[in-house]
């Protein structure tokens, strides 16, 4: 990557605290099946090293998460080259670029550490006028509770590149923006530029993530929706994808896989969610299929879309109805529960890993089961009926 500016920087995490509780721990590959035994020691190491930003600081002392965690279990570093128990996500020795990644409580970040947990190698892409808030956030620690892996070590994210998927390359960019003091001190964030440079540091990636969505019209219904906004949304929310595939696949290795997010607002009736956010999620569930024969056939190329549930992250707050939608899917859903960032990261990991292999072009639902439902059980109109209700207290 070029030295000019600070077009990326890597990002070195510092040596976590281990308390006696985690000084065995398994290995960092997520699996399904039954806990293997284990007895060996382990040592949690740090990979990444930073070239533009001074390192984070040292601590005095850390205390580890205790947290229930779903699916993902992990060994140490040291059984690299032991068999696996089960039948384990593995993605070690893989690369995976993550676009949409600016703090640590959106899906983009819970993709990357499942990721992460299951071995790849992690690089961001960050909007530009969020990058300097996400690299300083990192290197003062403010992610590293964010950062805990099942292993108990951090996440490391080798390189965080500045990105704008809204424009392909540098010929796209407006004057406003190429002056804008929000970008000043970054180059090479358009699309094209980012991948030339993702080439130029690693040759190749295995894993390409879109976690890209915005409309800056979302809170107007869509006869209020201006022909700007609804262009807006389908550009950074659905072309961006495109984009994002005509770019890098030519540095995808065969047998690679690209996944993106969508919601059930693509095919129903979400009111509230408006500003043509909803035909660009409709867009991408359908390019999803096409990009899939297109890349399967010329690049053997897996594509597929996640359909997430509602989640309190900073970007779905900015909507203004997503704890009545949380609300709404825990009445409603056949599984009556809070779903959880990580639930969509292990989907992803799997989607990304050989266990998917015959797996493109799919749209794969993780909302608690919410997409079945023809109705709101909640509704008064049921209220006669013997409705099942979760026998959780």
């Amino acid at each position: 990557m070029a030295a000019t500016a600070t077009p990326g920087t890597q990002i070195v995490a510092p040596k976590p605290c281990i308390s006696a509780s985690h000084r065995v721990s398994r290995s960092r590959i997520p699996y399904f099946g039954h806990e293997p035994k284990v007895s060996f020691q382990t040592k949690l190491r740090s990979l990444s090293f930073i070239s533009a930003t001074q390192p984070f600081p040292k601590s005095n002392g850390c205390d580890l998460l205790n947290s229930e965690r779903h699916v993902i279990k992990a060994m140490s570093g040291s059984s690299d080259k032991q068999p696996l128990p089960g039948l384990p996500v593995d993605l070690r020795g893989k690369r995976a670029f993550i676009a949409g990644v600016a703090d640590d409580n959106g899906y983009g970040w819970a993709i990357a550490k499942s990721l992460a947990a299951a071995g790849a190698e992690i690089l961001v892409g960050t909007w530009v006028p969020a990058l300097n808030i996400f690299e300083t956030s990192l290197r003062r620690g403010k992610f590293d509770e964010s950062r805990v892996l099942p292993d108990g070590s951090l996440m490391e994210i080798t390189k965080v590149y500045p990105l704008d998927a809204v424009y392909d390359c540098p010929e796209d960019v407006p004057e406003d923006i190429k002056t804008n003091k929000r970008y000043a001190g970054s180059s090479n964030w358009t699309v094209k530029e980012v991948a030339e440079t993702v080439k130029q540091d690693f040759g190749t990636i295995d894993i390409l993530v879109h976690s890209l969505a915005n409309g800056p019209e979302v809170t107007k219904p869509l006869l209020e929706t201006s022909r700007y906004g609804y262009l807006a949304a389908i550009s950074a929310s659905s072309y961006s994808f495109v984009s994002l595939l005509k770019y890098f696949i030519p540095i995808m290795n065969p047998g690679g896989a690209t996944i993106s997010l969508t919601y059930i607002a693509s095919e129903k009736i979400i009111p509230g969610y408006g500003g043509g956010m909803s035909s660009a999620k409709s867009a991408l569930e359908s390019d999803t299929r096409v990009l899939a024969f297109e890349a399967g056939r010329k690049h053997n190329i897996r594509v597929n879309t996640i359909s997430a549930g509602p989640l309190r992250s900073r970007a779905a707050k900015a909507i203004g109805f997503i704890d009545m939608m949380i609300d709404y899917s825990l009445e409603n859903a056949p599984l009556q529960k809070e779903l959880t960032a990580e639930e969509v990261g292990n989907a992803a990991a799997f989607l990304a890993s050989p266990l998917a292999s015959a797996i493109t072009g799919a749209v794969v639902y993780v909302d608690n089961g919410l997409n079945a439902m023809g109705v709101g059980v909640d509704s008064p109109v049921f209220r006669d009926l013997d409705i099942p209700k979760s026998n959780k207290s």
